[in-house]
């Protein structure tokens, strides 16, 4: 994330929607990576203006009464009650930073409404109200539970499925993973160059999914999941590595955006591997492609060890309970691709 600045010098922030110095009202225009004043040109998205919930700024030249990101929304959750509100605010908040990302690679997001083979939606419910709903993408929509803002709800969960780490945004990403899978590669031909090279570094996709998610819930992940993948979660099945790789990129990338911005720099730390190159059929054409893949991992790996310590130093867990093998690392260098290809 990047850092920002009002005209008076203060220090804004990616959530900021007034200057605490000068008191000018602020939001941030998303198609400009900026946050900027509130003038007769942009108004504050619907969700701001009523709920307090919402930054993004809407161009007044346009009709529209919500941002690009709460344009996505299909389904909210009963705002009339104020802890929802609450748990909604923290949602939208999230959703907001993976948009961030996206935006920065240059992909269209267009609504579910607008294309419906390639749209994207969210519904944003309650698990606990509707046991029946899950969270997951299907054909376009991402379900989240708003259970998942309750800090209670989310460790209890995070424990009783043995995971690292559980997080909103970490939601985020890896659904968008699955939405990516389904809009850019899943009605491509079984040898297309895309699902070739995935095939070869994620493992055959047309494994029963149902019995992979069975096999791990009842027997956990093989003994040496860690050489292969980057959580335990990752080893049930293809999709569900991928997906775990992609929010995996998408940490890294924002991680080390955010970083720079703020002057944090990594000392120095031992040089990363080399990670195995793209499959032959996705080669680039030189090796600057790859050059900056591993620019990029050696950067996060300095950087991750270097805010693992910090957070023991106050006595917290790491910020960053992951290890990245060559395998991991390769599957990262594919995300780094389609990252770079897909628009």
């Amino acid at each position: 994330m990047k850092s920002f600045q009002c005209t008076c010098g203060n220090a804004l922030f990616f959530e900021s929607s007034r200057c605490l110095a000068c008191g000018l009202d602020v939001g941030y225009e998303p198609m400009l990576g900026l946050i900027r004043r509130i003038d007769k040109n942009y108004r504050l998205c619907g969700n701001g203006q009523r709920y307090a919930a919402c930054n993004w700024l809407v161009p007044a030249s346009t009709g529209e009464a919500f941002c690009v990101s709460c344009r996505l929304n299909r389904t909210i959750p009963d705002l009339s009650n104020a802890l929802n509100r609450q748990h909604w605010s923290l949602m939208e908040a999230a959703k907001r930073r993976l948009l961030h990302t996206l935006i920065g690679f240059h992909l269209s997001l267009p609504t579910l409404a607008e294309d419906p083979l390639n749209g994207l939606a969210f519904d944003i419910v309650s698990t606990r109200l509707d046991p029946a709903a899950t969270m997951g993408h299907l054909s376009g929509v991402i379900t989240v539970s708003l259970e998942e803002a309750d800090d209670t709800w989310r460790q209890i969960n995070r424990q009783q499925l043995g995971e690292a780490s559980r997080t909103l945004l970490g939601h985020f990403r890896h659904e968008s993973g699955h939405y990516l899978w389904y809009r850019c590669l899943s009605r491509l031909d079984w040898d297309h160059p895309w699902r070739m090279a995935f095939r070869e570094v994620f493992g055959n996709e047309a494994l029963p999914y149902a019995e992979g998610l069975s096999r791990h819930y009842q027997y956990g992940p093989p003994a040496n999941w860690q050489q292969n993948y980057i959580s335990a979660y990752s080893a049930s099945h293809p999709w569900e590595d991928w997906a775990e790789t992609w929010a995996h990129y998408l940490q890294m990338v924002d991680g080390i955006e955010t970083c720079e911005h703020l002057g944090i720099r990594s000392g120095d730390a031992a040089p990363a591997f080399v990670a195995d190159p793209l499959p032959s059929g996705l080669q680039p054409s030189s090796t600057q492609d790859d050059a900056g893949f591993h620019a990029l991992l050696q950067h996060w790996i300095g950087l991750a060890t270097m805010l693992n310590e910090i957070s023991r130093s106050f006595g917290a867990p790491f910020l960053y309970p992951y290890v990245i093998s060559p395998a991991v690392a390769r599957k990262l260098r594919l995300a780094h691709h389609f990252a770079s290809v897909w628009r």
